[in-house]
């Protein structure tokens, strides 16, 4: 009897242990489920951890007055060197390209483009360079000046008048002679001469001021580098008065093109001149005034551009970003070496 009462209490307290086991794992089961939204939350993404700017708590950080005369010096460099980098970008610049006509290639100076070139850079000139000649004598008689031409394709014109103007100077002792002409893209010459007069002087005075010589288009753009006009403000007053004068010229084939696109096409050139007197056949002075010219196998092209909007923002975010970074380390030595300076007059550093 006592055992089968033994026996049923062992039975009920395993029952009781059985059912406080699973009520344990239920209720563990019941925490679980409890805890998943904590361990959810534990692991949740978190966009905030891919801030490399990391902010700092103001009350963690120090003020210095040399960090704060070097930050004033930094905001003034940042200034200045933005103003001059937009006046840069408003501004256009003009790259300065060469054609060889022989080897055929182009060439620009700032940027290197190279291109097949085998055409003549004005295609609607028809072979022609317009000529602007301004020259005054102030001892030459008008009716005594004229203008001759010729060139190697057998072209001989003496008294040219076409587009000329003559204006009396000192009381009609003088001219001041204009003319506006063509000459043919091979060698050749024009010279102001007496050969057209019908009597010749006796004594020619061929003394001159060249205001202003020029071919192709007249070319109004602005601080380009170049001899559009190399001959201005030749003054021969001082010359012999019965002296000829020779100026020997060569052409340069310019191409000027603008922010749209438009091309112009004047020439450049360069010069140099001697004096001489000649004798005529019949033992008389005859002296004129020379050019003669020849042209180049190099077309100069100029291009006028703005910079791309994208290098300026470039720009100006380099210097920003550069020189703050090189003030931090600036300032930053700086504190350094005067912290540590303090550590040593109070002994701290050994």
């Amino acid at each position: 009897m006592a055992c089968c009462c033994a026996s049923s209490g062992r039975a009920e307290a395993g029952a009781v242990t059985s059912f406080a086991s699973s009520r344990h794992q239920r209720g563990g089961g019941g925490g679980g489920r409890g805890g998943e939204p904590a361990r959810a939350t534990n692991m949740s993404f978190d966009f905030r951890r891919f801030d490399i700017y990391r902010k700092v708590p103001k009350d963690l950080t120090q003020p210095t007055f040399t960090g704060a005369i070097i930050s004033v010096c930094c905001c003034f460099f940042i200034l200045f060197l933005l103003l001059s980098e937009l006046t840069g970008f408003i501004a256009t610049e003009v790259k300065e390209c060469e054609r060889n006509r022989e080897d055929k290639v182009l060439s620009c100076y700032r940027k290197r483009v190279n291109e097949l070139y085998v055409e003549d850079p004005d295609k609607d000139s028809s072979g022609k360079i317009e000529v602007t000649l301004n020259i005054s004598l102030p001892n030459l008689h008008c009716e005594l000046i004229g203008l001759d031409i010729q060139d190697e394709m057998g072209r001989h014109e003496i008294g040219h008048i076409d587009n000329s103007v003559k204006i009396p100077l000192n009381n009609g002792d003088g001219c001041r002679f204009e003319s506006h002409f063509s000459i043919n893209k091979i060698p050749g010459n024009f010279h102001v001469s007496t050969h057209s007069a019908t009597a010749q002087p006796q004594n020619p005075d061929m003394t001159h001021v060249i205001h202003k010589l020029s071919f192709g288009d007249q070319l109004q753009a602005q601080k380009i580098r170049g001899s559009f006009n190399a001959l201005e403000g030749a003054d021969k007053l001082s010359s012999n008065p019965l002296a000829s004068h020779d100026y020997i010229l060569k052409i340069v084939p310019t191409v000027y093109e603008d922010m749209s696109g438009k091309q112009q096409y004047p020439f450049q050139y360069t010069v140099a001149n001697k004096e001489y007197v000649v004798y005529s056949h019949t033992g008389r002075i005859t002296p004129a005034i020379w050019f003669r010219y020849d042209l180049t196998p190099i077309t100069l092209k100029y291009i006028e551009r703005r910079q791309p909007l994208y290098r300026f923002i470039t720009t100006i975010c380099a210097i920003i970003g550069g020189t703050f970074t090189v003030a931090g380390i600036f300032d930053s030595c700086i504190f350094t070496a005067s912290e540590a300076w303090k550590k040593i007059q109070l002994g701290k550093m050994q």
